[in-house]
């Protein structure tokens, strides 16, 4: 969906081979007032992506199978991108996904560009990988021409309640850039913990700020 405005998605089912390269379940950009709710996605890459000029979205009852969870970004790839603001997700069950909840800005952006006012509550982990997870040093073919050159700035963001098993030791990772720290970053009752043996439940916090109440001690970044 680009430069949509005031859209319902609801009662969909979206589904993709596990291996299918480059699979998003439902992307958007440039477009405000999306409402997706009591919808199954299942497929190889983000199941729901928001691209630059996102803003006033909620969604609601969703069930993600595999695939990289709930993606916001990738930013900053080309220049003039336009903010992420007001995005709310709620009430959502994530299963065996590679990421769960995620922020992810390139690390050499081109753009100047805010994330803000985004909301996550109610989400249920079963064995995904990376529940939480903020990358402002995205790079996913190793080309960035440049360190920690981000110009993505991250504020005011609520993980409330999210819950469940993690299948990797980091439940929740806040990478952050040294130049631009994430600010406004609240943590309430974050319970993910890691299912397996071999190690244990941990949090990887750099260069953000906010607070932390009611959550695994082994996840308390602030």
């Amino acid at each position: 969906m680009y430069q949509c405005k005031d859209m319902l998605i609801k009662d969909v089912t979206v589904t993709a081979l596990g291996d299918s390269p480059n699979t998003d379940g439902i992307h958007m950009g440039d477009s405000s007032g999306i409402t997706i709710t009591n919808t199954v996605i299942s497929v190889s890459d983000d199941c729901i992506s928001f691209s630059p000029g996102t803003s006033k979205v909620n969604i609601t009852g969703v069930t993600y199978g595999s695939g990289h969870g709930i993606s916001i970004g990738s930013l900053g790839r080309y220049k003039d991108e336009k903010d992420d603001t007001n995005i709310n997700v709620k009430d959502c069950t994530l299963k065996k996904t590679t990421f769960g909840v995620r922020i992810k800005a390139y690390e050499d952006a081109a753009s100047v560009l805010t994330v803000s006012k985004i909301h996550y509550e109610n989400i249920k982990m079963e064995d995904s990988a990376n529940p939480i997870f903020i990358d402002m040093k995205y790079c996913p073919n190793k080309l960035c021409t440049a360190n920690d050159a981000s110009k993505v700035t991250v504020k005011d963001v609520t993980f409330k309640n999210i819950t469940g098993t993690s299948s990797t030791p980091e439940a929740v990772s806040l990478l952050c850039s040294a130049k631009i720290p994430c600010t406004g970053v609240t943590m309430d009752d974050i319970n993910v913990e890691y299912s397996g043996t071999n190690n244990k439940t941990m949090a990887i916090c750099t260069n953000a700020k906010g607070s932390t109440k009611g959550c695994l001690k082994e996840l308390a970044c602030f």
